[in-house]
């Protein structure tokens, strides 16, 4: 079943800043999850791009986040521009569309993690004027926001002023990779649609990453959406394309008009994917499967474009 796909998440700009240095690989064509050569063959294709940076990078690689963010949007700007027959950067939702109705991808800036910007709630507006449009608060650290699924610890003064800053212009928060608490704190006070880029059911598998039943119930009320994640460590056993459906399925049962749920694979973030699952043209097999199963076809397009553009929509000011 060919479908539009309209992605969350994907690793893909730091997994090409390590290829490039080898010329291994480009965004049109490589080895990796991604490719634009394979996405074209989608009916139609939106893939969110992370900046990702925490504070730990300093240790790994000696580099500090402030230059890896500088060199993963510098990766992913000259991918674009080198493609830009295929692909264009998409600064709101009309954009995604018309991009669309022109034969063409869009790309969209997110960032994951603001160590690359040292936390700085002021530096927010200049990240959305180049095309940010969805951030987390963090990673798997704590930091002077917010705790993290690993660490613990709530929204800091400094994390809610990060959150009203980046609510104020339009840009999406997400709370992938929060702590409880600090996903709590956040719904206290939102004043817009909260989105889990790249989360699955904890019920279904329990992973701190992934999301209780009441939390995504919450993200529901705020009119916001979960990214399905493909990493099996999230999918819980020896995942299959039938586990996402599940996942899927799982919080269906808790959001049965489907609006809720979106696509957010984490792809060229993780290394083992469910079995069936290759990378962006494996898609059309998961919404394939899930047609199978009984979703209808409306739903399912819902799933894959119709509510992360909508949830996007939304956010604008």
């Amino acid at each position: 079943m060919n479908i539009p796909v309209f992605d969350l998440h994907c690793d893909t700009a730091l997994t090409l800043l390590g290829e490039s240095r080898n010329e291994a690989g480009s965004l049109k064509k490589n080895q990796l999850h991604i490719d634009l050569e394979r996405a074209s063959k989608l009916e139609a294709y939106c893939q969110c791009f992370a900046c990702f940076t925490t504070p730990m990078m300093q240790e790994w690689n000696k580099l500090s986040p402030i230059v890896i963010f500088e060199r993963e949007l510098a990766t992913i700007q000259r991918e674009v521009d080198q493609n830009k027959r295929l692909i264009s950067f998409a600064y709101s939702a009309d954009e995604i569309e018309a991009n669309r109705e022109k034969g063409k991808m869009s790309a969209i800036l997110t960032i994951e993690g603001p160590a690359g910007f040292d936390f700085d709630p002021e530096l927010l507006e200049n990240l959305y004027q180049i095309g940010f449009r969805i951030t987390t608060l963090g990673w798997n650290e704590s930091n002077v926001l917010t705790g993290s699924n690993v660490t613990g610890g709530g929204l800091t003064d400094k994390g809610r002023e990060y959150l009203k800053e980046a609510q104020r212009l339009g840009m999406l928060v997400d709370v992938s990779h929060i702590s409880d608490q600090g996903f709590w704190d956040i719904m206290d006070c939102t004043q817009a649609p909260i989105v889990a880029s790249h989360s699955n059911s904890r019920a279904l598998c329990n992973h701190s990453r992934n999301l209780t039943d009441d939390m995504f119930r919450a993200i529901c009320q705020t009119g916001g959406v979960a990214g399905i994640n493909q990493y099996a460590e999230f999918l819980g056993g020896q995942p299959t394309l039938d586990t996402v459906c599940d996942h899927i399925f799982h919080f269906m049962e808790l959001d049965p008009s489907g609006k809720h749920i979106a696509l957010g694979g984490d792809l060229d973030g993780c290394e083992q994917l469910s079995q069936g699952f290759e990378g962006i043209q494996s898609y059309p097999a998961l919404a394939q499967r899930l047609l199978e199963r009984g979703l209808n076809e409306e739903t399912i397009r819902d799933i894959f474009w119709n509510n992360a553009l909508n949830v996007l929509r939304s956010a604008e000011k």
